[in-house]
């Protein structure tokens, strides 16, 4: 169990945690200069073994109370299971007091004591009348009812009372989950000699063994684990709940600061817009306006932002003290956060704190924040449960979720995600999840516009596939659509005419006079295969107006029969798959084909390898990639050529 000290400076938090575990956790001299803390402190405590249950240690996070270093305070208080809120008998609660438990309530903290501190220095009277205003304090929080423990630490008076509390709370304290992937905030940074960088910090979630590896987030650089202390112990595994200092091979003291995170094996991405359940404080002295800007303090680290309030009824009177609302805070540097971490916000200039609020979303979209369907997602995110939390976040997402982003946000593989999802339709090679029920309405969507361009172009053929994609669902990863396209056409509910995609009952009809005149031009356009007429030389061998051989030839098109490259020119389908070939065999270990080597392999000139490279990006079978001299093309699909 960690606990973590609370209360105003000068009432004793230092002095306390040393009368509890024979350790100083004042370390610098300008602290023992001051007489006041100034720094995160550390002591530990072991518990002894009883009853079949191994030997724990009590960690306890000692923080400075001073109003100039609440982020100080923060930090240390991350984490933490059990707070220990100190007051002197002698002042009663005081400024700071009320300030950090204000901070234990928005950090979710419902276990606790309260240590009476200098109870020597006051009478009998006295400790009665600070004990029911610090028990009208706790009372609207989460701390209500928690115990008071008249202590002094001069005499050491009441000191075991505490100490024996605090060590039975640690037999009974539920254990911390060890489930996702390790998650540990850093707070102190240091070197030993012989041994080199040292990363201390509070694990949040998973476990570490000795010899595993770890990244530095939100920077990316990688490390191994060399060995491992847990609770001031030497150890091969740790786990969520525990102090962990970690000896890391790979990264160097200047890499690491307080506010980073060292994480396992889970998907890493920077977020800067958090979507969270702000709560204001009731005391907050006005109400919090939209667009104001704020400190965001979460895990370890603190820095400024904006808030964003996505209620809209809001915007112009802000959000009243003690008000909740779904709010997206703008980070103004990338940090690493997950689903359910919790955020304190205080003012700009860091006097006071307002409020704070769980993050529902680490990937708040910048755009349409405040649509509906939106605000659907993120009510879905207050679901506890985790497998039923995500089906219903991904039934309400119409387009679905990057599967690499959600899995980031929830701390896990992305494998494990999928699990979770059974009725989810996984695309693995785009990285793109969406739910049974969006993916069937996206289906009638998609069939309804096919249906609509049809009744407006009757002469067509259909849609291409990216073309469609820009059309229904221009968020959606071009080869997750292309999947799903695939499937409906396998299911019969659509069809595709070379790269054209129709219903299956759509058909471009010729009468019998345009029948005759493309019996007459098909042979032309295979006397040179790869180089076929244009549409002006058609049209003088037809003898026919170039506008109507131009139709003649779009509707050949639509139907399949020829191949429209560029505006006026259309090869035989058997001269684009014998480029289409062509372009296979030049593939490098990427995929990848360079124009040039198309064009000196096909024997085309440049500008007409560029054409037809291009017709293949816009039907599919391949992808830009490059520019000028370094422009290739990455082959991505078949060929679709009837």
């Amino acid at each position: 169990m960690l606990i973590g000290t609370a209360g105003h400076i000068d009432h004793g938090k230092t002095t306390l945690v040393h009368a509890l575990t024979g350790v100083d956790t004042d370390r610098l001299p300008e602290e023992k200069r001051r007489g006041i803390t100034i720094e995160l402190g550390y002591a530990y405590l072991p518990l002894a073994a009883d009853d079949g249950n191994p030997e724990q240690v009590l960690g306890f996070v000692d923080v400075p109370g001073h109003e100039k270093f609440v982020p100080t305070m923060l930090a240390g208080a991350s984490g933490v299971d059990f707070a220990l809120l100190v007051v002197a008998a002698d002042d009663g609660p005081m400024p700071q007091t009320r300030e950090h438990l204000q901070i234990l309530e928005l950090l979710g903290l419902d276990h606790g004591a309260v240590a009476l501190t200098k109870a020597d220095r006051a009478s009998p009277e006295r400790i009665a009348e600070v004990t029911g205003q610090i028990q009208a304090l706790l009372a609207p929080t989460a701390l209500a009812g928690a115990p008071v423990f008249p202590v002094s630490a001069i005499t050491g008076s009441g000191v075991a009372a505490l100490r024996s509390h605090l060590l039975e709370a640690a037999r009974t304290m539920p254990a911390r989950s060890v489930g996702g992937e390790f998650r540990l905030a850093v707070d102190r940074v240091f070197t030993l000699s012989g041994a080199g960088t040292i990363v201390a910090g509070t694990v949040h979630a998973g476990q570490i063994n000795v010899g595993d590896t770890v990244t530095l987030a939100p920077a990316g650089k990688t490390a191994r684990v060399r060995s491992l202390h847990v609770q001031n112990r030497k150890a091969s595994q740790g786990h969520a709940g525990q102090r962990c200092a970690l000896n890391l091979a790979g990264l160097a003291v200047d890499d690491v600061k307080r506010g980073d995170w060292l994480v396992g094996a889970a998907t890493l991405q920077p977020a800067t817009r958090l979507d969270i359940h702000l709560h204001l404080a009731s005391d907050t002295p006005r109400a919090l306006a939209h667009g104001a800007v704020v400190q965001i303090h979460h895990g370890t680290r603190h820095l400024l932002g904006r808030v964003a309030l996505l209620d809209a009824a809001l915007e112009k009177t802000g959000l009243p003290p003690g008000g909740n609302c779904p709010a997206q805070v703008l980070a103004d540097a990338p940090l690493h956060a997950c689903r359910g971490d919790l955020v304190v916000l205080r003012d700009g200039h860091g006097q006071h704190t307002l409020g704070g609020g769980r993050i529902l979303d680490p990937f708040g979209p910048a755009r349409h924040r405040r649509a509906p369907e939106r605000l659907a997602v993120l009510a879905s995110q207050l679901i506890a449960d985790p497998a039923e939390r995500l089906q219903a976040v991904l039934n309400r997402a119409p387009l679905g979720l990057d599967a690499g982003q959600l899995a980031a946000a929830e701390n896990c593989r992305p494998d494990t995600l999928v699990a979770l999802l059974p009725t989810a339709c996984h695309s693995e090679r785009a990285g793109w999840l969406i739910g049974s029920q969006p993916l069937e309405a996206l289906a009638r969507r998609v069939a309804a516009r096919l249906a609509q361009h049809h009744e407006q172009h009757g002469d067509e053929r259909g849609v291409e596939r990216d073309r469609l994609r820009r059309m229904v669902a221009p968020a959606v990863p071009a080869i997750a659509f292309a999947e799903w396209l695939d499937a409906w056409l396998a299911a019969g509910r659509l069809a595709r005419s070379g790269g054209a995609w129709h219903l299956p009952e759509h058909r471009v009809e010729l009468d019998e006079r345009d029948r005759l005149r493309a019996e007459k031009l098909l042979p032309w356009l295979l006397e040179k295969p790869f180089e076929p007429p244009w549409v002006r030389d058609i049209a003088t061998r037809l003898g026919e107006p170039e506008a109507l051989t131009r139709e003649l030839l779009k509707r050949l098109a639509a139907r399949g029969e020829i191949c429209q490259v560029v505006r006026d020119l259309f090869y035989a389908p058997s001269a684009v798959r014998s480029l289409g070939h062509i372009a296979s065999q030049l593939m490098d270990g990427d995929g990848c084909i360079r124009a040039a080597a198309f064009r000196d392999h096909s024997g085309l000139g440049r500008k007409r390898a560029i054409q037809i490279l291009e017709y293949f990006d816009r039907v599919g079978f391949t992808r830009k990639v490059g520019r000028g001299h370094d422009e290739q093309h990455r082959i991505r699909g078949d060929l679709p050529v009837n």
